[in-house]
């Protein structure tokens, strides 16, 4: 839940940079990977399931884009969509590099360390650098991405006891 949590608050700091709905943006995030518990084991079901099971509820299509979007169910043409495919694997990235360092919370990290841990290839591996490098088409240098998001999560660090 935890990284939900962390995706909506970046969502939200991005559609606040960009002008953009910050409701709908962050709603987006914290529903992104809704049937992850439905999914983890079968990957290609991931996003279309959310989707589905947000069929009945009166949602923007922007958010169900977006779900789409984030796995590659669909081309990113939209910012919300071009956004979350950005911000999904960034939160893990920010809280991998929390977690090296003993002890450390989200406010001991800062701009330059994310930057370095992102060009050794084996720190958080998990983490996608070509989908945060992404973020050039938000017309963002990953610089300000990382800044962005990582203020956006230190925002709200109680919440993900970081």
């Amino acid at each position: 839940i935890k990284h939900v949590l962390a995706t909506e608050a970046v969502m939200k700091a991005l559609a606040k940079r960009l002008g953009q709905d910050q409701e709908v943006w962050a709603m987006a995030g914290l529903l992104h990977d809704l049937d992850y518990e439905f999914t983890k084991d079968n990957f290609e079901e991931h996003g279309n399931k959310t989707v589905e099971m947000l069929e009945s509820e009166d949602l923007p299509d922007d958010i169900k884009d977006a779900i789409l979007a984030h796995c590659e169910k669909k081309e990113r043409r939209k910012l919300i969509e071009k956004a979350i495919y950005a911000a999904d694997p960034v939160t893990g990235f920010i809280v991998a590099a929390v977690l090296i360092r003993r002890g450390s919370k989200l406010s001991d990290i800062n701009v330059d360390f994310l930057l370095n841990r992102y060009k050794e290839k084996s720190f958080a591996r998990g983490a996608s650098r070509d989908q945060m490098a992404t973020c050039t088409e938000l017309d963002m240098t990953l610089k300000d991405f990382l800044s962005l998001s990582l203020n956006a999560m230190q925002e709200i660090s109680e919440d993900l006891s970081l």
